[in-house]
């Protein structure tokens, strides 16, 4: 890709060079920002009027905030100090109003004399901290502010640097308020004159958008509520379109390779198969089954993703794929997140094909191949042959994790990469396993995640889609319902009665945890089986540790469910370990299985019926769907509780509210995203870095992203190289840069 001159991209420029390294260091090490572009990308969260005071009734505890507000009363208190001179302390309390209701901010020592001469009552300022109680008030203890109005040079200023009607008020931290952080956007504003723009002249004039400079202008400087919306409507396009492109490009890169085409014999391994299936199809499965053999016979890489609710059948169109690879003389390779998985997905795969799984074996079928597992814990001599298997070509179905990934690695004639659970997996991962191929193998993508329409087109958009939306015949509805611990303990003693009525009538439950406890640190324990970040305490019930299968095991096994066969299962687990338990659980000699989420993808136990989810709300809402996935895979009616200490009016508990409201996985990921950022949903760059989008909500902005894959596939099939568009080059250069090339891994 040919690189701009420097001189030609003032928003490539160092924040150092412009702000001082103090400053561009505290904004490097907190917000992530490190160019000009960078902090003119940073908008503000929300604005507040001149006019208006902000809401003080509704902050959040805990959390950094900024407000706009008026002193109402300032009250200097003296009390005795031994460590005062002179022995008497000083306190000022200042009382601010919005209108809606009352903070108090407190100074001590030292830092009372400046705001006890300016926050008098009838001043109006911006006061920012950490929202605290004190005596079962809300205050902020030692407040940065920043005066809108005063006399002398001091107040001009301020006001000069709020110009307009509409203060802005940016994502900020404890290190550096957001004031400052508009200062500092009003230093490097001009610099957007010269910036270049990302977006081709005619796409823009054709869509009545305003040029770049006038679009970050009035986003960082509104002057009315219109401003901030022909600014978001043209810097949403720019987020959309930079995406789309570097995607597009993708596709084209892709479609540019040459692969083997792969065309099932009629009387070989499939139709075989697909003979000795002791149910029909669904007619999803069936076309699903054609878009991907269509995709097999072409002389181009498939790049396909297959997204399909829980048990509605995923497995056998990968398996039907990959038994059309073998019969057309080529191997296929499933990678699983996990080993309990790998395992699992041998253990079934080899269960339906039967015969067909012993290729080479006394018994097989003259059909059959070999399905080979290999995972990094298995032991010297079996892993030594099923490598051999894969090299000489007489495994022609593999399963394994990471493993596969590895060096030594080899197969004979690599001809499909199924990928199970996408959102584990990095493109890069995913990429190292297809560079296994003579030529490039074909690809299918699986997730058990129902992935709303725009954000497969953003996360997934360098892959067709295919859905899956029937369940086969024979699943059984799941009745799932929230458990609140806390307000009604009797609920939960009533939930483990259920699981021992399920026992009683012949079946089994998992229990599962948020942590594996024992000697594992409860501080360090990240919420949500480490797919989610931590949130805020919402109560006293969200501020202990998780709690843990090991202590939660023991307590069950020693009282509600005395008497029963509890086991445990979770990721530290020697794999042998895990592998026996499934096994035991599987074959029905384990009643209760206490579990991490180790089991929320691919386990199938068709007897198992119940689950209880211990602290619920720690877990989003595509991983409760998921984990409620493992029940009612028989022809017995499933039963998921929730349990939760969180009180009925708490976000977490809404959110429990609707998982238990609807089986439907699509309308739950939309809710999910909804609810979270769109960065944790579209995934972050592997250094950590903010996501790419900013002002583009991947829900509310379908039509959007729609036209904008459009008009990049036109572009990029047209230029490849973007060389007529240096903008561009430079925004994807700043979106795909060394530290953020994997931007769309997940997880």
């Amino acid at each position: 890709m040919d690189l701009v001159p420097a001189l030609e991209e003032p928003l490539k420029q160092p924040l150092k060079s412009v702000l001082g390294p103090a400053t561009a260091k505290v904004m490097a090490e907190h917000l992530g920002l490190h160019t000009v572009g960078d902090l003119l990308h940073h908008y503000p969260r929300r604005y507040e009027e001149r006019g208006q005071l902000t809401h003080l009734a509704d902050l959040p505890m805990d959390e950094h905030v900024t407000v706009v507000a008026q002193v109402a009363d300032a009250r200097l208190h003296t009390f005795a100090s031994a460590r005062a001179p002179r022995g008497k302390g000083q306190r000022l309390e200042v009382t601010i109003t919005d209108g809606s209701g009352r903070l108090q901010l407190v100074f001590f020592g030292n830092g009372v004399h400046k705001p006890h001469k300016e926050l008098l009552p009838g001043t109006r300022a911006l006061f920012a901290g950490k929202v605290s109680v004190f005596n079962r008030r809300l205050q902020l203890a030692h407040p940065a502010y920043e005066l809108l109005r005063g006399d002398g040079e001091e107040g001009e200023e301020a006001v000069e640097t709020w110009a307009g009607a509409l203060i802005p008020l940016y994502p900020a931290t404890a290190k550096l308020e957001s004031w400052k952080i508009g200062k500092a956007v009003q230093t490097v504003l001009p610099s957007t004159q010269e910036a270049l723009d990302p977006l081709p002249d005619a796409l823009r004039a054709g869509r009545g958008l305003l040029p770049l400079p006038e679009a970050l202008l009035k986003i960082h400087r509104p002057h009315t509520r219109a401003d901030i919306a022909d600014a978001r409507a043209r810097l949403k396009w720019d987020e959309a379109f930079v995406l789309q492109v570097a995607l597009a490009r993708r596709r084209h890169a892709d479609s540019q390779l040459a692969a083997v085409p792969r065309v099932p014999r009629p009387d070989g391994i499939l139709a075989a198969f697909d003979d000795r299936l002791p149910f029909t199809l669904t007619e999803g499965q069936l076309k699903v089954s054609q878009e991907i053999f269509a995709d097999l016979a072409t002389d181009h890489p498939m790049h396909r993703l297959l997204q399909g609710e829980v048990g509605s059948g995923k497995t056998m169109v990968a398996l039907r794929a990959m038994l059309a690879v073998v019969d057309a003389g080529g191997q296929a390779a499933l990678l699983a997140p996990t080993e309990v998985l790998a395992q699992q997905h041998h253990r079934s795969i080899t269960e339906m094909m039967g015969e067909l799984a012993e290729g080479g074996m006394l018994g097989g079928s003259d059909r059959a191949t070999k399905v080979v597992v290999l995972t990094g814990s298995m032991g010297t001599a079996a892993r030594r042959r099923a490598l051999l298997d894969l090299a000489t070509g007489e495994a022609g179905i593999v399963i394994g994790t990471h493993a596969l990934i590895e060096d030594r690695v080899q197969f004979h004639d690599l001809g499909l990469v199924v990928v199970d659970e996408q959102h584990r997996f990095g493109v890069e991962q995913r990429d190292a396993l297809r560079g296994k191929g003579k030529q490039p193998p074909h690809l299918l993508v699986m997730t058990a995640t129902p992935i709303p329409r725009t954000v497969a087109m953003t996360v997934f958009g360098d892959l067709e889609t295919s859905v899956l939306d029937q369940l086969p015949a024979g699943r059984s509805p799941i009745a799932t319902h929230v458990v609140p611990a806390a307000d009604k303990p009797h609920f939960l003693s009533r939930a483990w009665e259920r699981v021992r009525e399920e026992v009683a009538g012949g079946h089994q439950a998992y229990v599962v945890c948020p942590r594996i406890g024992d000697d594992e640190e409860a501080a360090g324990a990240k919420k949500g089986g480490g797919k989610e970040p931590p949130e805020a305490p919402e109560n006293e019930a969200d501020k202990r540790p998780p709690l843990a299968v090991l202590d939660v095991a023991a307590e069950l096994a020693g009282g509600p469910l005395q008497g029963l066969a509890v086991e445990v299962l979770h990721g530290r687990m020697h794999p042998d370990d895990k592998d026996a338990v499934m096994r035991r659980f599987a074959a029905g000699e384990t009643d209760v299985l206490v579990a991490t989420t180790v089991i929320e993808v691919g386990v199938n136990v068709p007897n198992a019926t119940a689950m209880v989810i211990m602290d619920a709300d720690r877990f989003g809402v595509s991983q409760l769907h998921q984990l409620r996935g493992r029940v009612g895979r028989g022809s017995a009616p499933g039963l998921c509780l929730l349990v939760t200490e969180m009180p009925e009016a708490a976000a977490a508990r809404q959110r429990l509210d609707a998982v238990a409201s609807t089986l439907d996985g699509f309308e739950l990921s939309r809710i999910d995203l909804e609810q979270r950022r769109e960065g944790d949903v579209l995934g972050q760059a592997q250094s950590g870095a903010r996501s790419s989008l900013r002002v583009l909500a991947v829900i509310e902005d379908e039509e959007v992203i729609a036209e904008a894959r459009q008009e990049a596939t036109a572009l990029v099939a047209a230029d490849p190289g973007l060389e007529r568009l240096p903008g561009l080059r430079t925004a994807l250069d700043a979106l795909l840069d060394e530290e953020r090339e994997q931007y769309l891994e997940k997880g």
